[in-house]
């Protein structure tokens, strides 16, 4: 991970800000207006070639529930794992930049990628795979590959949206930041393309699928 630094006090607390920097991604952004790139103001600090540690989710029991009225089995895809009610996604790169809050609409931007794993949901014969996810600290969103018994169905589509607003402080221990609570929750999207695919109208947009949480190396 390289960390650019724009300040002397950034430079003193680098391995905190670079940790905090993706609490926003599932954090609410502000909501005023775009502001042109001529005005934007110079970044407090940015993180680039992000990579390590991972984004887990724990399952919510309603969306279990869900899924099983539905008779769908969750899974995992590449290098994701399930385990104890919880499915992780290794963090594979992206770049993420910090801007003053309130000084700019949205104060953080960037991406995370999540390429190589995914969750899969499984009902008979049929497989949807939901693959190599990049949150967008922008929207507070989280875009991603669908395919259906191995044929693409869609490409980069927003698949889940990030409620913050019950983001829990961020914990840091030695190198390591952990940042947990932000709900992940089925987009209008993925919500259409589940119920074609499964012949079902009853997953819902808002779905609450469980709280995330995000663990990162800080050096």
């Amino acid at each position: 991970m390289r960390i650019d630094r724009t300040s002397s006090t950034v430079r003193r607390i680098a391995g905190v800000t670079a940790a905090a920097l993706l609490a926003l991604p599932l954090a609410a952004c502000s909501s005023d207006d775009d502001q042109s790139s001529d005005s934007k103001p110079e970044p407090v600090a940015a993180v680039t070639d992000l990579s390590g540690q991972s984004t887990a989710v724990t399952l919510d029991p309603g969306f279990v529930k869900a899924l099983t009225s539905l008779k769908l089995a969750p899974g995992v895809v590449g290098d994701a794992t399930l385990a104890n009610g919880a499915v992780s996604f290794p963090i594979t790169g992206g770049d993420v930049t910090y801007y003053k809050p309130g000084s700019v609409s949205p104060y953080v931007t960037g991406k995370i990628d999540h390429d190589g794993s995914g969750l899969s949901l499984t009902a008979g014969s049929t497989e949807v795979d939901l693959t190599n996810f990049v949150v967008d600290p922008g929207t507070s969103r989280v875009a991603g590959d669908v395919s259906v018994n191995g044929k693409s169905a869609a490409e980069g589509a927003t698949i889940f949206n990030l409620d913050g607003r019950t983001l829990k402080p961020l914990q840091t221990e030695g190198d390591t930041a952990v940042l947990e609570g932000t709900k992940v929750q089925i987009s209008a999207d993925a919500a259409a393309l589940l119920n074609k695919t499964f012949k079902t109208d009853a997953v819902k947009q808002g779905l609450l699928v469980g709280i995330a949480k995000i663990t990162i190396n800080t050096k």
